[in-house]
């Protein structure tokens, strides 16, 4: 049986866990009566929910006797380091462009990753039955974004086919409405080369994701660069110059099957298998015979460019709704964090009970915030700070390109917008169906807190990409929050009569009956300072009735903030408290003596 090894690469909602979902279908890999669940390789529940690919996952299926490895890769530009690290399992990709949308950041940063290794490309046209359909213009476009990346002769002489991956049909013509999924499955045999590695020489395989099981512990992936492996064989582990990380036993190995991994007896040069054994090795190690001494080439992988504080929750509420509040039982968490995922880095904080930890970005840790509250942790995050390099007048800063599609009406908006957070424009260029698409080169620092606001001036209707572009000048002081706080000097539940009386001071954040406490961001103060105020307050009884009738409190909805936008949102001297149940916005002393002697030294 031939081997394909091949990864599917697109942009975030272009379509490609859905075509895996039919590849397997079609294969015969599920049952024509199976029960499988919509966009089966999300599993993850953040997954599900976001709609989007976090993890990278192998899957295998078998089409006329051909084994088809395929790797469903991460679209977003957070979960980069995921789609590096599979690039090197693969001999192939397929490129799954948007019919309408065309290529976009993600698109060009993974490709230009892809083309660097040497890889061939199939391009995808996905989602042909859309109504706004363009697949001429969005043919060139790939073709222009191949060029950009200096792609060479071969690589630019790329097949193309049209598909829609819900409908499970692909075709040579962009008219094509029916079929299925054949011409891909064969277009996969024809272009992608089967591995080309030595199957005599020595067991060399770089582990590529790490995964953990409750019965046999750490289990490696990756694919096996030269030789053969067979269960209870003797192995090392090498770190990236080739010093020795540990020695141990392949005590099983597993191969894929569908979504399903299942142990095998031996795995030789080309397959991408999972190998348990070992305790201390990680990502980017190579698994190898005791006789190597070279581990395999291992690609870069782009630094973190945003850090945030997690430290203990400290407010008067904290144990109430976690069960995993300690110290010492958040840093073993982020430890186990940081080794999994390498683009993340921990470092411990100078502040008490606090760690630093820094990522690509603000999906990227938000993500990590949510799953941790979601397995019954406390925390207290801090507002994100960006990564510099270098000191005083030689200090460089990330900057990133940020694509905005938007309705022509509020083009305007966005370039203001954009300008006052030191953003450049560097191109500007109509989209088809009124909507304009302007790209702009931003430090990353002026774009933390950005996305909200960005909704808001365009209705909803506005989509931004960002993707890290470079580190280089800094760009002197940006202005942050224009609007101070409504601060809690009380502890209690949150009064009607009282929230009633606040509204005209501005926003609220919370509803009548919240716990509150003193120290604790209630609204957003219509004015530029932060304003104490009592929300507890309680309507004052005489003995005598008013003329008018005692009505009912009627309070506007307040403005309720994921974990994402409360993160966004605060200011150096603020934190984002989050419980299993609660996202609470606070000041970082509740204490307003604390607050004001903190103030005048600057802290």
């Amino acid at each position: 049986m031939s081997l394909r090894n091949v990864a599917i690469i697109a942009h975030v909602d272009h379509g490609k866990t859905t075509l895996v979902d039919q590849l397997f279908r079609q294969s015969g890999t599920f049952r024509e009566n199976q029960r499988v669940e919509e966009r089966a390789m999300d599993s993850n529940d953040l997954e599900k929910e976001r709609g989007i690919t976090i993890l990278a996952k192998p899957t295998s299926i078998e089409w006329r006797n051909h084994r088809i490895n395929i790797v469903d890769t991460p679209g977003h530009a957070d979960f980069g380091a995921e789609v590096e690290r599979i690039l090197s399992m693969v001999d192939g990709v397929i490129l799954l462009v948007d019919a309408a949308e065309g290529p976009m950041p993600q698109t060009k940063f993974v490709t230009g990753k892809a083309l660097g290794l040497g890889l061939k490309p199939i391009v995808v046209v996905n989602k042909i039955d859309r109504s706004d359909a363009r697949a001429t213009e969005v043919l060139d476009e790939v073709f222009d974004l191949f060029v950009t990346l200096d792609a060479n002769d071969e690589q630019l002489d790329f097949p193309v086919l049209y598909a829609s991956g819900r409908n499970g049909y692909a075709g040579v013509s962009e008219d094509v409405r029916e079929g299925d999924l054949v011409p891909l499955f064969e277009k996969i045999v024809s272009h992608v080369p089967a591995p080309d590695l030595d199957e005599d020489g020595a067991f060399a395989m770089l582990a590529t994701l790490l995964d953990r099981d409750p019965f046999l512990g750490r289990i490696l992936t990756g694919r096996v660069e030269s030789g053969r492996l067979e269960v209870g064989m003797p192995i090392k582990a090498l770190d990236v110059f080739g010093k020795q990380v540990e020695t141990g036993r392949a005590t099983k190995i597993f191969s894929y099957e569908g979504l399903d991994r299942v142990p095998v007896l031996h795995a030789k040069a080309g397959d991408i298998v999972a190998i348990a054994g070992l305790t201390v090795a990680t990502v980017s190690n190579t698994l190898c015979d005791p006789t190597v001494s070279v581990p395999v080439h291992a690609q870069p992988i782009d630094p973190p460019t945003l850090s945030m504080s997690f430290a203990v929750n400290d407010s008067p509420y904290a144990g109430r709704e976690g069960d995993k509040v300690q110290s010492r039982v958040i840093r073993d968490r982020l430890e186990r964090e940081a080794e999994t995922n390498v683009a993340i880095r921990l470092t411990e904080s100078a502040e008490k009970d606090a760690f630093e930890v820094a990522g690509r970005g603000e999906l990227q840790l938000g993500v990590l915030i949510e799953n941790m509250r979601r397995e019954g942790f406390e925390l207290s995050i801090s507002r994100p700070r960006v990564l510099f390099k270098g000191e005083g007048a030689n200090r460089e800063e990330p900057y990133e390109t940020v694509v905005i599609d938007v309705d022509e009406e509020f083009s305007g908006t966005v370039v203001e917008k954009m300008a006052a957070r030191k953003g450049e424009m560097t191109d500007m260029r109509p989209s088809g169906a009124g909507k304009t698409r302007i790209t702009f080169s931003a430090p990353s620092r002026g774009l933390i807190g950005y996305h909200g606001e960005f909704l808001s001036d365009t209705r909803g209707t506005g989509i931004m990409n960002r993707l890290f572009e470079k580190y280089g000048p800094y760009k002197g002081p940006i202005s942050g929050r224009q609007n101070g706080v409504l601060i809690s000097m009380e502890q209690g539940e949150a009064v009607p009569y009282a929230l009633n009386a606040l509204e005209e001071r501005g926003v609220l954040f919370i509803n009548p009956g919240e716990k509150l406490y003193e120290g604790m961001i209630i609204g957003e103060n219509a004015k530029p300072q932060d304003l104490e105020v009592n929300p507890l307050k309680s309507k004052q009884l005489t003995n005598f009735r008013s003329t008018g009738k005692d009505d009912a409190v009627r309070l506007t909805p307040p403005r309720k903030m994921t974990l994402e936008q409360a993160i966004a949102y605060i200011q150096d001297d603020e934190l984002v408290e989050v419980t299993p149940q609660s996202v609470r916005l606070r000041k970082r002393y509740l204490d307003p003596n604390q607050r004001k002697r903190a103030s005048r030294s600057g802290n």
